[in-house]
């Protein structure tokens, strides 16, 4: 049964009405050329051929086990021009990777990080265009584009989010600033989350929910592990599931989770974590992907008599449950 949420404060809830944070965890892959969409499309879980210009998605760049090595923020910015907006301790190591299997084709890539502002935007500072929309719908404004992402919800109330790239030269939104942390707790509140260096390679994608958020096109051609990942959506061999958790106790991405019902191994990973912002109590929340047998028995953080994690309800419905 998931756990009730307690009530923001007036003052938590006015922090939270606009705002906007530097993503300096981020970072950019540009892939330029006119054979840029076709080499993506060939290496990703999205349909990058079929993206239109000014138009984004959540996409994973995964080995030939089916397992994710990065995951992105996907935006055609032009016919030849891709970004790759992703996290940026996996930047360097993700693009000599990508860069291994270009060979002929006719695309450049290079970490572009540099040169563009990466803005996180909440509340009333999302552009009205992509405020209410469905998630990674885009609004292009001249060279800057707001991405929508998916809403962080808490105690019903729901937190519009978006993602803002521009070229640095560009003026930045004139907005209050919120700090880092108060966006990462959004961003686990939100269910879905860009994978850091802690969990390369811990998950093939429907253990992050991607498939139910945007991130997996099961109708698309072939990508480095789509085999793996189209067996274990289709033929019923997918077992763990990324949740949402209270913890009374700091974790971290890539601590591992126990349950009672098997206490001899881990039963999960936590894929991200944040510390409530102040107003609503002490504790943290996090995204933990573990099995869907220990999730019904309880999990413990780092062992079987760890501390209790307790289960919230995810902001958005499985693919099953849809």
């Amino acid at each position: 049964m998931p756990t009730e949420l307690p009530v923001l404060t007036d003052s938590l809830q006015s922090l939270l009405q606009r705002g906007s944070c530097p993503l300096l965890h981020w970072g950019v892959i540009q892939a330029q050329g006119e054979e840029a969409a076709h080499f993506l499309h060939n290496q990703l879980t999205q349909d990058v051929l079929l993206l239109p210009v000014g138009q984004s998605r959540l996409a994973a760049f995964c080995s030939a086990k089916g397992r994710v090595q990065a995951s992105f923020v996907v935006i055609k910015t032009a016919p030849d021009t891709v970004l790759l907006v992703m996290s940026q301790d996996l930047l360097a190591q993700t693009l000599k990777r990508l860069s291994m299997f270009v060979m002929r084709a006719k695309v450049k890539l290079t970490d572009a990080s540099a040169q563009y502002h990466l803005r996180g935007l909440i509340g009333a500072s999302v552009p009205s265009e992509v405020r209410d929309a469905s998630p990674w719908h885009t609004w292009a404004h001249e060279d800057a584009f707001a991405v929508a992402l998916y809403p962080a919800k808490w105690a019903g109330l729901a937190i519009s989010r978006a993602l803002w790239v521009a070229p640095v030269d560009r003026s930045l939104p004139a907005e209050h600033d919120i700090s880092t942390d108060v966006w990462s707790w959004l961003e686990v509140l939100s269910g879905v989350t860009l994978i850091g260096q802690a969990v390369f390679e811990s998950f093939v994608p429907q253990m992050l929910n991607y498939e139910s958020v945007g991130g997996v096109n099961f109708k698309k051609g072939c990508y480095p592990g789509q085999e793996v990942v189209a067996r274990s959506q289709f033929r019923g061999t997918l077992k763990r599931r990324t949740a949402l958790v209270h913890s009374p106790v700091a974790l971290a991405a890539g601590q591992e989770v126990f349950s009672p019902a098997d206490p001899e191994q881990a039963c999960g990973t936590v894929v991200l974590a944040a510390a409530r912002p102040a107003g609503i109590g002490a504790g943290f929340e996090a995204l933990v992907s573990g099995t869907l047998e220990s999730m019904a028995s309880g999990w413990r953080l780092g062992a079987v008599d760890g501390p209790v994690l307790a289960l919230l309800t995810l902001p958005y419905p499985l693919l099953e449950d849809i």
